[in-house]
């Protein structure tokens, strides 16, 4: 792989086929896998963070990569709270509607903000689980480029090189914008 701004095995996360929020999050993702890390990839994660590179190595992908998974996780629980609390909030304006007119728009209004905000979490799931999946694809790929250089020896400087132009455009397809899916 070459090197992309002074950091080796690194590729600028604008080329990954992400909208602007969506590297927003990755860059956020890479700041918290950092933080949270304390090893010298990870500090090597962050300096590639703050200059705008996803770091190619399978070790930085796969932190990256269950970051992403805990952070989908959470969605998914506030997701399944929030739905919880929506039916909750149907059964109380169902079983009050006859006596408690003024709560009814309360609770509807109540009941719009939480469908809000679980629409608002469904997209955000949606621009996590995208990051997600470039990441794996990029880890997978690492791994594989890491495999290729077991297998020869070590000696494959230029198979580095040759194995990054491979595929690199395929992710630009990926970079649909979901900001619309949800909302009509």
């Amino acid at each position: 792989m070459s090197s992309s701004q002074g950091v080796p095995n690194a590729v600028p996360d604008t080329q990954l086929g992400l909208t602007l929020d969506e590297i927003q999050l990755l860059r956020h993702g890479q700041q918290a896998v950092a933080a949270a890390g304390g090893s010298t990839s990870s500090r090597a994660a962050s300096r590639a963070s703050s200059q705008g590179l996803l770091l190619m190595d399978s070790s930085s992908l796969s932190a990256l990569g269950r970051h992403f998974d805990r952070v989908m996780q959470h969605i998914q629980q506030q997701m399944a709270y929030l739905s919880a609390q929506s039916e909750t909030v149907t059964m109380n304006v169902y079983d009050r509607a006859g006596n408690m007119i003024d709560n009814v728009d309360a609770e509807i209004a109540r009941y719009h903000e939480i469908i809000r905000q679980i629409e608002e979490l469904e997209l955000e799931f949606d621009r996590i689980a995208h990051i997600r999946d470039i990441v794996r694809d990029y880890r997978r790929r690492a791994e594989e480029l890491e495999r290729e250089l077991e297998r020869s020896g070590g000696s494959g400087g230029s198979s580095r090189r040759h194995g990054h132009g491979h595929g690199h455009s395929s992710h630009r397809s990926h970079g649909h914008s979901s900001s619309g899916r949800h909302r009509s």
